[in-house]
């Protein structure tokens, strides 16, 4: 397949963890650090697209420099900037920010007390961003990514085609990270696997690449 340039390509990256109030001062928050989609940012800079970067509480220092930053904290935010940034003229967006699975059934108005011997949290599922993306603007092409704790593949395949399947992505970054190593499969509508790496900064490339591919 001849390669194609995403030069001006208008892409939106999604990165970080997303918050979920307890209280007004405390939240349920994940381990992400924004790295991995700061990585992919950069690499499609450095092919001319254009970049807006929906950021959120991160840690990783590696964002890339030119790139429009839109910053959030909690998973209500994220979800307004997605509502009103979908409607924008946006070729690629890449949703690789790690979103709350779960939110408190109710938030405390103020700081809970440290006093209590035992405090139970009840969490019900939150919405899944991703699956309204498509339904904002049709005309995106989406990437989207499925963490697992296993490093079986096949498992990984089956949570990647569920994730294509709902939320009409037309790629799924497969991932798996552990104290000892990260691996990710690219894979497409027909559970091709059309790139795979170890580590994020293979990946980002190696994504890079399909994408040029695939515009």
């Amino acid at each position: 397949m001849a390669i194609k340039s995403l030069k001006s390509k208008k892409i939106l990256v999604t990165c970080g963890p997303t918050w979920v109030p307890i209280d007004d001062m405390r939240v349920i928050s994940n381990r992400s650090t924004g790295e991995f989609g700061h990585v992919i940012a950069e690499n499609l800079k450095k092919e001319g697209a254009v970049i807006t970067l929906l950021e959120g509480p991160v840690t990783s220092t590696e964002r890339p420099k030119g790139v429009r930053v839109l910053k959030f904290l909690f998973f209500d935010e994220l979800s307004n900037l997605l509502n009103e940034e979908l409607k924008n003229d946006y070729d690629i967006v890449i949703h690789a920010a790690a979103v709350s699975d779960y939110q408190p059934t109710h938030t405390y108005g103020s700081k809970i007390s440290s006093e209590f011997s035992r405090l139970t949290l009840n969490l019900t599922p939150a919405p899944k961003l991703i699956d309204n993306m498509k339904k904002i603007n049709p005309k995106i092409f989406l990437v989207g990514f499925k963490l697992e704790s296993s490093i079986e593949k096949e498992h990984m395949m089956v949570k990647a085609q569920n994730l294509m399947k709902r939320a009409d992505c037309d790629l799924v970054i497969a991932n798996c990270q552990d104290n000892k190593s990260y691996i990710a499969y690219i894979v497409d509508k027909e559970r091709n696997v059309l790139g795979q790496g170890v580590g994020k900064k293979d990946v980002a490339k190696t994504l890079t690449r399909i994408l040029k591919e695939k515009l």
